[in-house]
């Protein structure tokens, strides 16, 4: 901490004066707040400490702008990305140390790149379908803007007013002009792609005061794009059909529902919101008339709040859509977000256990805030919540449903496709024990910045395997994905919300997907139930279909650890070959493959110390697959997880299924403790287009029945069914309850 004591005593000889910059995110005033709290806080001090030994160590290294070449991963990008990181830290040291080295340092980097940039053309790489000039797409560009405009704020006054005008004319504005009205194709649309063009171009344009610039962030361009569908180089649509708005206020109108839900998924909006939040936060201190912070009620802070409730036991995204797991709350991007909601957003305690989590806060405002609250020993535990979180402008395109119990969390999908980067997995579900995966999503096919792995760019099996429907643990019909796999398709429909509770003994969540295949309709319900004789809550998923006789179906689940043992004979295939040609079957092996033999397919499996059972009511003719992914895939890009596939040939039909988490393993004692399922039996009572009974009994001999009204979901409509010899009467959509056997 001696370097603080340093700082106090350089801050002391330091004569004041009076500023406009800096203005953006930094304020003279919080500059003052973070100088008379240093020492004070531990921290924001640990935070400061650490950011400046990571910037005196690269100020140490000398300066280097290289002409740019590589794609993500290689030398020049990850050089141009480092700078812009370096230059904003250093900007902040500079605002709260008052050392001039931080400042020479950005001045220096500034002019390296003013000389440079001028005699630049398109990045070489033509992967993109909005090449850069600093990186090999726009994108990235305007991440380097983002960042640098920061930098640029806290030094603007410290410049002469000849070193302003040449970086205001020789390099600031053209760089916001390239990747403006030179590419609308990016800018001016609704994708996180423009989130971070509009954030740019917008923060650059507070801190020159150059108001056409922030207009054109604000509202977007005069040239509108066409209305068609753009593609980017994987295929993907990444702008909405027949969508003519842009800007960043659009951008809050359209890619966000109410609940704060984010239309591209968790992954993307974590990375999103950093340019969401951070010109929010300029907005604010430049333009306070704009109230951007309750914009929306509130939105940016609201989608802080449905982001957090988006991750597992250890902090990780849903892995849904194109997605690299394990990102987790502890990105850079939600390291601002949290204390942003925090300080904007009402002090929520429960948000400073996040933060500490975090281990680090932004050096402005907000991380002092919460900084200072946390040493107050204010935080409280984040309660996380069974929640649905509704997809759309409006809230009325589908949504994903959450829910929780004990160490159980249960996520299902029937949102809107995504866009570009959407998979085709409506109805699909994951399942955590606490931070493991049970039951997996399997992310995208990609390595973010390797560039082992074609430049650390989405690798072509994301198209071929990750985006398709086998790829997911939901129906797959006639081996076909859904929506014929084309986005345009996909993107015009969302999935049906029906049902959702979250009561303490059972929670539920219940939805419809009438579109993904033409004149097939399906239904997906899944539970978590509270049995006193199970020492975890039972999981319950009913599939229901209505479609043509002689109709194929492709149930997979892609579980996460080792077969223990099932009961059914599996025959193993020596000769591997791949399940098919196209929709993904053409990437998965097929090791083994069962006739079902009696009413029910169990499997138990382990994994991270735990077993796992599922137990299937079955029928003639189905039949389970046990499934590799791997095949056609030359460089082996893709993991080699196992799966399994339950295969029918029907009509309408019910698939019903019972996970049961269980038991435990101690590798030092070699000893396991409940490893066998204790669910004895599984049967469908009854099913129809209008209703679904399932039974299922114990091992200790206790039945139970639960019924779902497909068609009624008002919560106090009446139903009755006649089963066997006893009649079943109940009020609202579900019914569960323990029963005698008849």
């Amino acid at each position: 901490m001696r370097f603080l004591f340093a700082i106090l005593i350089c801050l002391c000889a330091c004569t004041a004066k009076a500023q406009d910059h800096p203005n953006l995110v930094l304020t003279g005033k919080g500059v003052q707040s973070m100088q008379a709290s240093l020492g004070k806080v531990p921290l924001f001090d640990q935070t400061l400490a650490a950011v400046r030994a990571q910037v005196d160590a690269e100020m140490a290294s000398g300066i280097a702008v290289p002409v740019p070449k590589d794609l993500a991963g290689g030398y020049t990008h990850e050089r141009h990305k480092q700078n812009f990181f370096m230059m904003q830290k250093a900007g902040v040291l500079f605002q709260i140390t008052g050392e001039e080295k931080y400042a020479m340092y950005i001045r220096d980097m500034l002019l390296t790149y003013s000389d440079l940039y001028p005699t630049l053309g398109k990045h070489p790489a033509e992967r993109s379908y909005a090449r850069g000039k600093m990186f090999w797409q726009c994108l990235n560009d305007a991440n380097w803007l983002v960042y640098t405009s920061q930098a640029y704020d806290c030094i603007y006054d410290w410049l002469d007013e000849k070193m302003v005008k040449k970086l205001n004319t020789e390099l600031f504005r053209p760089y916001a002009e390239y990747i403006s009205v030179e590419n609308p194709q990016f800018f001016n649309r609704i994708h996180n792609h423009s989130t971070w063009g509009n954030a740019a171009v917008g923060m650059i344009g507070l801190v020159m005061g150059d108001e056409e610039l922030v207009n054109w962030a604000l509202y977007g361009l005069d040239k509108q794009v066409p209305g068609d569908i753009v593609k980017d180089n994987d295929g993907g649509s990444i702008q909405l059909k027949g969508q003519k708005e842009a800007g960043f206020l659009a951008q809050l109108d359209h890619a966000f529902s109410p609940d704060g839900y984010y239309t591209e998924g968790p992954y993307y909006q974590r990375y999103a919101m950093y340019p969401f939040l951070i010109f929010a936060q300029g907005l604010a201190n430049k333009k306070p008339e704009l109230e951007i912070l309750k914009y929306r009620d509130g939105l940016l802070i609201k989608a802080v709040d449905a982001l957090i409730n988006q991750t597992n036991a250890a902090g990780e995204f849903f892995p849904i859509n194109d997605a690299q797991k394990g990102m987790s709350l502890g990105s850079r991007e939600l390291v601002n977000a949290v204390s942003m909601a925090y300080f904007y957003g009402g002090n929520d305690p429960q948000l400073l256990s996040i933060i500490a989590g975090q281990g680090r806060v932004p050096l402005n405002d907000s991380g002092l805030a919460a900084a200072k609250a946390i040493a107050e020993n204010k935080a409280e535990p984040y309660q996380y919540k069974s929640i649905e979180l509704t997809d759309g402008a409006k809230g009325d395109e589908g949504a994903i449903g959450i829910l929780r119990s004990g160490v159980l969390t249960l996520m299902m999908k029937y949102a809107k496709h995504g866009m570009g980067h959407g998979h085709f997995d409506r109805l699909g579900f994951l399942l955590y024990n606490g931070a493991d995966e049970v039951i997996q999503d399997y992310g995208s096919a990609r390595w973010v910045n390797i560039e082992h792995k074609d430049g650390g760019g989405y690798l072509k099996e994301n198209t071929s395997w990750a985006k398709q429907t086998i790829a997911h643990n939901t129906l797959v019909i006639d081996k076909d994905s859904h929506f014929d796999g084309k986005v345009r398709d996909a993107d015009e429909t969302s999935g049906t919300p029906y049902y959702f509770s979250s009561g303490d003994d059972m929670q539920v969540v219940s939805a419809k997907e009438l579109n993904a295949y033409e004149g097939i309709q399906m239904q997906r319900t899944m539970a978590l139930l509270e049995i006193e004789a199970l020492e975890n809550p039972l999981v319950l998923d009913l599939f229901s279909v209505q479609a043509p006789e002689g109709t194929r179906y492709d149930l997979p689940l892609y579980y996460m650890g080792e077969l223990m043992s099932s009961n059914q004979e599996f025959q193993m295939k020596n000769n591997l070959s791949p399940m098919g040609k196209e929709s993904g079957y053409q990437h998965l092996w097929l090791e083994g493959e069962s006739s079902i033999q009696g009413n029910a397919f169990r499997m138990t499996w382990f994994n991270q110390k735990n077993f796992y059972t599922v137990t299937s009511a079955s029928r003639e003719g189905d039949q389970a697959l046990l499934t590799r992914i791997g095949a056609n895939d030359p460089h082996f890009n893709l993991r080699r997880d196992a799966g399994l596939i339950l295969r029918r040939t029907d009509g309408n039909t019910v698939f019903a299924s019972l996970y049961e988490a269980h038991g435990r393993y101690s590798y030092s004692d070699e000893i396991p403790v409940n490893s066998f399922s204790s669910v004895s039996e599984v049967s469908i009572m009854h099913e129809s287009a209008d209703y679904v009974v399932l039974s299922f009994e114990l091992k200790d001999g206790s039945y139970y029945l639960f019924a779902m009204s497909q068609n009624d979901a008002r919560e106090g409509s009446r139903h009755s069914l006649q089963l066997a010899s006893q009649k079943l009467e109940w009020t609202g959509s579900v019914y569960f309850s323990k029963r005698t056997k008849e």
